[in-house]
């Protein structure tokens, strides 16, 4: 089971992902057109896999973050193929499929980076 500590981190993680969509197209700085073609694949992947951690955390599955992982990848990758499940419109572009493996990654290693140091703390 989730920790409250858990549930607010997670809570803030995909607020930061949304933060970030919202942001990017403010962003004017090097690697412009590129930051705004696929930052918004990466954040909401990011934001994804913790919204998927919510709903795991009441099945057997939800303690294997890797499961977690290939949850919220197939989500989004169904998403960007389907164009949206048809209810979006969304440009198909090749590249934004491997952002969202980019965005999933980070939020994994996140993940797992936090829960191993919080071990180490709570074995002090």
């Amino acid at each position: 089971m989730m920790s409250g500590k858990e549930k607010v981190r997670n809570v803030l993680f995909i607020l930061l992902g949304v933060l970030v969509l919202v942001l990017k197209h403010n962003y004017n700085g090097p690697y412009l057109e590129i930051v705004k073609s696929y930052s918004g694949n990466l954040s909401v992947s990011f934001a994804i896999y913790f919204i998927v951690g919510f709903s795991s955390n009441n099945n057997n599955w939800g303690k294997n973050k890797f499961i977690t992982a290939a949850i919220a990848l197939i989500i989004v990758e169904l998403f960007e193929i389907t164009n949206g499940f048809g209810i979006m419109t969304n440009v198909f572009d090749t590249i934004d499929l491997f952002a969202n493996l980019i965005g999933i990654i980070l939020a994994l290693v996140l993940d797992k980076l936090l829960k191993i140091n919080n071990s180490i703390n709570l074995e002090k």
